[in-house]
């Protein structure tokens, strides 16, 4: 998928895209740095739901659920 490149400036939309793509590999962590990138280049940016999503299903995820 999209790389990181140090010297290439990627658009909201590539970090959007970038971030929807760890996301689905279950990289959250990726995942929310690629939507900040994003946001802060696009407020506007469809971004903004998605970290907001991604912040609510790892707030709801509580480890003592799974431990016996």
């Amino acid at each position: 998928y999209l790389t990181e490149n140090k010297s290439s400036i990627m658009t909201a939309e590539e970090y959007y895209q970038q971030g929807n793509h760890y996301r689905r590999q279950g990289d959250f962590q990726h995942a929310l740095e690629c939507y900040m990138e994003a946001i802060a280049l696009d407020p506007d940016s469809p971004a903004r739901q998605a970290k907001e999503m991604l912040d609510d299903i790892l707030g709801f995820y509580c480890k003592d659920y799974y431990n016996p």
